[in-house]
């Protein structure tokens, strides 16, 4: 699977475009700027870009009016079509923001219902009862997403609906070309159209890639053989801060022997959960890491472990943002991409990731383990990649079987040598390979 092999680079749309936050229904061409962003891109060394979302909605882009259209605030379909061929030109694939839990006020269907109530041909498409009323005052209450109402949940166990949605599916798939989805709160959406849609989606497209959103709990539940690839990592995104800012890298190490260690009872051997370290539903992680010389050091934790690794734009230059001052601070504009060290530190994990089987696909072990220190391994078929982070000011000598003289540290492309112990010097990170 193509996915298991490179990095994600995630954009907010309607934000990274500088979109107002009310559709006005004005049509701006806002979305070819992503063709300017490319040769960033393509320095940066991703594989993919995942858009959430992109679909016509009444506000944020989570509220669907219309599942086969370009938000006009964006532009047109022929404007997307151009951003998905040139990205494509570059070997860049495309991942769309499947919102299928439910739709907006503003969804044509819904609409219908307001107008012909009872009468309606979609009142189906709902969860609506006559006898009640809603906030809205609609005459008529219906089920809204996590009591929001200006979310309206779709009833997936109507064959109506879920043809519709794989209807939709199929057009970008065979207009756009498009290579993947995210599927918006996952955890909400029936197993059922889960297997229904990697069932259909796999004849419409090879290595077609599903992946869900999932908060907590068991991701299993959305992710196997017959459901998602993939699902959202939250569990060691907070382990991954949490370890570093409390200076205890047990957490973080903990977490992954629970998901991918080599015992037969872990949760997600074989798997390729969706890595980050921050999002457009999360504070920055620069605004998070207590110290700022630990922000080079997450990303190599996150590139080395299983998973699929993503970076969020602006993020790859430090950018700083707060949950607490709402969700427009997370999701901004920017005139043009910046380029610093952390950068240059995130395009050498880039390009070591995309070449290394180990990473992509290799079993896992932590061969050394302090509160300040770690050296995980990645290992498979005889290839072999080991992830050495020192949070700790101070330099770190360690000891231990390294069944190697020397290395090749793939960030800086400088040897390292195993005799009398390894070396490293204080917040600083190797991700070592061609051990010999």
């Amino acid at each position: 699977m193509w996915a298991f092999e490179t990095s994600f680079y995630q954009i907010y749309p309607l934000g990274f475009c500088g979109a107002p936050f009310e559709n006005d229904g004005n049509l701006e061409h806002r979305i070819l700027k992503v063709i300017d962003w490319i040769p960033h891109l393509e320095k940066l060394g991703v594989g993919a870009v995942m858009f959430n979302p992109v679909f016509e909605s009444d506000t944020h882009g989570y509220n669907t009016r219309d599942y086969k259209k370009i938000d006009v605030r964006l532009g047109t379909n022929e404007d997307f079509k151009k951003v998905c061929d040139a990205l494509h030109e570059k070997g860049i694939k495309v991942v769309l923001d499947g919102v299928f839990n439910h739709a907006g006020r503003g969804f044509f269907g819904f609409k219908d219902v307001q107008e012909k109530r009872w009468d309606s041909q979609y009142k189906d498409w709902f969860h609506i009862s006559f006898d009640g009323n809603s906030y809205y005052n609609d005459g008529f209450w219906y089920e809204g997403w996590e009591g929001n109402f200006d979310l309206v949940k779709l009833n997936l166990r109507n064959p109506q609906v879920v043809d519709y949605l794989l209807d939709s599916i199929r057009y970008w798939i065979s207009e756009f070309d498009i290579d993947g989805l995210r599927l918006d709160v996952a955890y909400c959406v029936e197993s059922d159209f889960l297997r229904r849609l990697r069932y259909e989606s796999s004849s419409w497209k090879d290595e077609f890639f599903l992946m869900g959103e999932m908060i907590g709990g068991d991701y299993n539940r959305i992710m196997g053989d017959d459901l998602c690839h993939s699902a959202t990592n939250y569990d060691c995104y907070k382990g991954m801060f949490s370890a570093f800012n409390s200076m205890n890298l047990f957490e973080i190490i903990h977490s992954l022997k629970r998901q991918f260690g080599p015992e037969q009872w872990t949760l997600y051997k074989g798997r390729h959960l969706l890595s980050f370290v921050d999002n457009h539903d999360v504070s920055r992680i620069a605004s998070i890491l207590n110290n700022p010389e630990h922000l080079k050091l997450i990303y190599t934790l996150m590139f080395g472990m299983p998973g699929i690794p993503t970076i969020y734009y602006g993020s790859e230059w430090g950018e700083k943002a707060d949950k607490n001052q709402g969700d427009p601070a997370l999701r901004p504009c920017f005139d043009k991409p910046q380029w610093n060290e952390l950068t240059d530190h995130i395009a050498a994990l880039c390009r070591a990731q995309k070449a290394n089987k180990a990473l992509n696909y290799g079993d896992f072990s932590a061969p050394l383990l302090t509160n300040r220190q770690c050296i995980f391994e990645r290992q498979i078929d005889g290839e072999r990649a080991m992830i050495v982070i020192n949070a700790d000011a101070e330099p770190f000598r360690a000891h231990f079987n390294a069944r190697a003289g020397r290395a090749k540290d793939l960030i800086t492309g400088k040897m390292v040598d195993f005799g009398g112990g390894l070396e490293v010097p204080g917040c600083t990170s190797y991700l070592l390979s061609e051990l010999d």
